[in-house]
């Protein structure tokens, strides 16, 4: 957990410490050095906190984890990554393009298609693989739900197995079954309690003006789990909240407009920065902040949070 320096000069160097601008970073496409030779699997990444399943740890550009990392990857049409598993849960936001998700076990696999703001939490220890079958290339978050995760285990890839079995993620002929809630296989039914669409997720208007979709929380159509909440917030035009702390560090992305982030020191005075799209603000536990749009559209965020528990946050009107 970062400390909270209470200087008020050092501040806005504080807070510029945990913001990540799109346009400053770059793609990284040695990230995953697995990949390397096998033009099929090439996918980019950028990371913005940690280095999520690339062993790049050592990346000074990133910042430092706490209960989970976040980095956003590319793909290209044709491309595919290999079925591999975690220890734990790692999640796929698509921004742009449809995307390809597979889950196997004993030569079956699920597949669904997610497309723009769907997610899927991958569960610990399940294989899973994605993939880019549409003709525009999907650009996606991945965030892992623990600081330092452990190299990821691979299942089926291309160096130890035939090209089209790992392209299918595994899958034996004729044991690809499409996604289906109400499936009757235990990998249907599965990946089901895991699959999150945009569409299908409740709207809460928060009494302070702006609105959430819970993706991982505790809420109705959400995925109810114990490591970290993800949501996705639209905040009107004009909404400014009332400052707020949590017991958990926040990370908060903007997906489309902008929006300020506002830090806050023990005596009230404030320093800022306005997000942009793909730009990134991570706030530690404990540090008062909030959120405002001056500007004349409205804004949409991704919001993860470190816990799913209750973490002290309380969301008021200014």
């Amino acid at each position: 957990m970062d400390s909270i320096n209470t200087d008020h000069s050092d501040l806005q160097e504080r807070l510029l410490s945990h913001t990540a601008r799109f346009y400053d970073k770059s793609f990284d496409w040695d990230a995953f050095p697995s990949n390397s030779g096998f033009e099929e699997l090439e996918r980019a990444q950028m990371r913005y906190i940690g280095a999520g399943g690339s062993p790049k740890v050592n990346d000074a550009s990133t910042m430092q984890p706490d209960h989970f990392t976040f980095s956003l990857i590319y793909k290209e049409p044709g491309r595919y990554a290999a079925c591999h598993s975690h220890e734990i849960e790692e999640s796929f936001l698509v921004i742009s393009g449809a995307l390809v998700v597979g889950w196997e076990q004993e030569g079956e696999v699920v597949e669904v298609t997610l497309g723009a703001k769907d997610m899927i939490l991958n569960a610990r220890e399940i294989g899973h693989g994605f993939r880019v079958d549409g003709v525009e290339p999907v650009l996606m978050s991945i965030s892992v739900d623990v600081g330092k995760p452990l190299p990821p285990v691979y299942h089926y890839h291309p160096k130890q197995h035939p090209s089209e079995l790992a392209r299918q993620f595994g899958a034996q002929p004729g044991k690809t079954l499409a996604f289906d809630r109400k499936g009757t296989h235990p990998l249907q039914q599965l990946m089901g309690q895991f699959v999150v669409r945009h569409h299908e997720l409740p709207v809460i208007w928060e009494a302070a003006g702006f609105t959430r979709k819970i993706y991982v929380g505790d809420a109705p159509g959400a995925i109810h789990h114990d490591t970290c909440r993800k949501e996705m917030w639209g905040l009107p035009a004009g909404v400014t909240l009332k400052p707020f702390t949590r017991t958990a560090e926040e990370a908060v992305m903007c997906l489309e407009g902008s929006v300020e982030v506002v830090w806050l020191d023990d005596e009230g005075r404030e320093s800022s920065v306005e997000l942009g799209p793909r730009d990134l603000v991570k706030t530690p536990a404990g540090q008062p902040h909030y959120l405002r749009n001056n500007s004349a559209a409205a804004a949409t965020i991704w919001t993860i949070i470190g816990t799913t528990g209750e973490d002290g946050a309380v969301y008021a009107k200014a």
